[in-house]
């Protein structure tokens, strides 16, 4: 499984990463910037996720919407959330891995 974060956790990418290893879960992240690349690797990040969060504090609006734009169009599941520190991340975790890949990808995209 992949996860795709937008926004939020650059500063503790590699404890993010580290969680997500243990967990057998795939994660990568965009730094939720439009400018240059930025839509296209965000739209690339978006088909490249099973899941993808957007940290709606730090994102600009435009950012957000892209995301919940291009996620309701792949049928990626969405998680908006405000803050997104350790524990929800741990959260999030434990969420997914109680629920077999195959239904996570059939959750599809969420507002």
């Amino acid at each position: 499984m992949r996860i795709g974060v937008i926004g939020g956790v650059d500063r503790g990418e590699e404890l993010y990463r580290q969680l997500a290893t243990r967990a057998g879960v795939e994660l990568e992240f965009h730094f939720g910037g439009l400018a240059g690349r930025g839509t296209a690797t965000l739209d690339a990040l978006v088909e490249r996720a099973d899941v993808v969060v957007v940290v709606t504090n730090v994102n600009s609006h435009a950012a957000v919407w892209r995301a919940r734009k291009q996620c309701k169009r792949s049928g990626k599941r969405l998680e908006l959330v405000a803050h997104f520190g350790v524990s929800k991340f741990n959260a999030l975790l434990r969420r997914l891995q109680a629920v077999p890949e195959q239904a996570v990808a059939a959750l599809g995209a969420r507002p």
